[in-house]
């Protein structure tokens, strides 16, 4: 890292950015709050943990030890009821979708943390704790229960800074006349018929759901650590009841970083199952790929609500598969000269490929260390780079040996810097640029309900309309496609296709014929004399509009969403 550039994370506790200082140099301790396992995840969740992961990556980038811990709360009355419903065992069935969850990670590129620690596996730790909660007079037990005395804890509320009025009694724990205080929250439940319990000194019961974090983060992390992440639904009650329990059992308890995400919405209302606009991960990335879904919730600030649309998440699709075309492309120009390296690396960088690395290199490192702007490394200097190295891939084969040389010096050495931005972002997959374009374009046929024998046949007809002359016809089955998101590609004499952002046409005299370049990224062209193109409204949503065709109908690659929103509280 620049030694001139400090990073700076946005603390909630203070409600401001702060420079990143550790506890203990070159070391990072950070505790994230995991699933309650009853069921698929769903967007938020991968809201969540892609937001963490990324900040994960980046201190790892910084050449921090992390340790990383991320719990399962596998332990809860929503895994209890779901658990009677279908007649299982809560633990078992708690443990499936831990390992659901996994999957869904793995398909995002969430680096798994260093521990993920299950509450059912720690109930010796968080009896510890309580115990000592006790000991220092700030719980009491009353039948079997034991409940936080908020009474006894003069500081509680300073993370949330809410009134203690503002106590949700009731959130995920009922209103219960025998605490001293309506406000005071269980730190262990006595056993109930058909629930999973353990003996206590209080008597068999199992945890409350704020302790297990405290309890947990102690055993991995010790009292004090650096960071502590979760949605901003969190902030209040669960982060300033861990915040309150910790304090009460340590009073050296100290939480350097208070990090949260914020809520993800779908079509500008809030994700919710009663309203049917709720989506798991594994719905989404049904039909898109996992790297998509990632991109577009890296669109925007980690502390920004996220609205999801379908508009959004097809031109994260898009870039991707440029992304990686561009990727293919360049290796696939680069492979006869991988074993000249010797003579390569002696050729000069070109200025304006030299120009463009620092300007990538030092936007990442800028915009990463003033709280993670991933969005804004993605719409600008990323785009430049690739279309760089698309416009050097081009005229690659009519340089002269010294100008060759120097080119593909740059584009070995622009390549390199553009794939670790994308493996901080995550964005890096481990399959081959091929696995991923053919996976992109699998993803596109099934949101189009076609085949590739239907694309086949497709481009079939309209070979022979156009050897017919009937361009009317030939023009429509080209709509008909582009509509799906299939876009066809003329390369010479062959026809291939693409995934596109599905755009619908109103007028016969505005079909874009989609041409291919020499670096096989597609182009648009229209008969006769405008070009459509995809560009942002002011809502971020994508939009058509038509212009002057400028050379040869190109049109610069996909567009993405440049205007942050402004960060408001929310969830994962």
């Amino acid at each position: 890292m620049d030694s001139k550039r400090e990073f700076m994370l946005y603390n909630s506790m203070t409600k401001q950015k702060e420079v990143f200082k550790p506890k203990e140099q070159g070391k990072v301790k950070m505790y994230v709050c995991g699933v309650t396992a009853y069921d698929y995840s769903h967007i938020g969740h991968a809201r969540a943990y892609v937001a963490f992961d990324v900040l994960y990556r980046y201190l790892k980038h910084l050449k921090y030890e992390v340790v990383y811990v991320r719990n399962f709360t596998d332990v809860d009355d929503k895994i209890i009821n779901r658990a009677n419903e279908r007649g299982e065992d809560p633990i078992a069935l708690s443990g499936r979708f831990c390992q659901e969850f996994l999957v869904d990670m793995d398909d995002l590129q969430c680096l798994r943390p260093t521990h993920e620690p299950r509450v059912s596996d720690h109930i010796v730790h968080i009896k510890e704790m309580v115990d000592k909660i006790i000991s220092n007079g700030c719980a009491y037990a009353v039948d079997g229960d034991v409940y936080f005395s908020i009474d006894n804890f003069p500081t509680y509320g300073k993370l949330s800074k809410l009134n203690l009025e503002g106590n949700r009694a009731g959130e995920r724990v009922a209103v219960d006349s025998r605490k001293r205080n309506p406000a005071d929250f269980a730190l262990w439940k006595a056993a109930k018929p058909d629930e999973p319990s353990w003996d206590s000194p209080w008597g068999p019961g199992r945890p409350g759901w704020h302790i297990e974090c405290s309890a947990m983060s102690a055993y991995y992390l010790t009292h004090s650590f650096d960071i502590h992440g979760g949605g901003m639904d969190l902030i209040f009650p669960h982060h300033e009841n861990e915040l309150a329990q910790s304090c009460a059992a340590c009073p050296e308890s100290h939480i350097s970083y208070w990090v949260h995400n914020g809520f993800v919405t779908v079509d500008d209302e809030k994700m919710s199952k009663s309203l049917g606009n709720f989506f798991t991960i594994r719905e989404v990335t049904k039909l898109y790929h996992p790297l998509a879904l990632r991109h577009f919730l890296l669109m925007m600030h980690y502390r920004s609500p996220v609205n999801y649309t379908i508009s959004q998440i097809e031109n994260s699709s898009d870039v991707i598969f440029y992304i990686y075309q561009t990727l293919k492309d360049t290796n696939d120009a680069l492979l006869e000269f991988r074993e000249k390296e010797a003579e390569v690396i002696k050729a000069k960088v070109v200025p304006a490929a030299d120009e463009c690395i620092k300007r990538l290199h030092d936007e990442f490192e800028t915009k990463m260390s003033d709280d993670l702007h991933t969005s804004t490394i993605l719409n600008a200097a990323l785009q430049e780079a690739l279309r760089y190295m698309n416009s050097s891939l081009n005229t690659l084969k009519k340089k002269q040996k010294q100008q060759l040389l120097s080119a593909v010096r740059s584009l070995i050495d622009l390549e390199r810097e553009v794939k670790q931005v994308l493996d901080i972002l995550g964005l890096l997959s481990s399959k081959t640029y091929s696995e991923v374009l053919l996976q992109l374009k699998d993803k596109a046929l099934k949101r189009a309900g076609l085949t590739e024998e239907d694309v086949s046949r497709s481009i079939e007809d309209r070979t022979q309309a156009r050897k017919n002359k009937e361009f009317s016809r030939s023009d429509q089955i080209r709509a008909d496609l582009v509509a799906k998101g299939i876009a066809l590609m003329d390369v010479g004499k062959e026809t291939i296709w693409r995934p596109c952002v599905p755009i619908k046409q109103e007028k016969p005299s505005a079909v874009p014929v989609v041409q291919n370049d020499k670096s096989g990224v597609a182009t648009q062209q229209e008969k006769p004399g405008a070009v459509l193109v995809v560009q942002n409204d002011k809502s971020g949503l994508a939009t058509q509009q038509e212009k002057p065709s400028a050379s040869a109908g190109q049109v610069p690659p996909p567009e993405t969403a440049n205007k942050e929103q402004q960060v408001t509280p929310g969830s994962s």
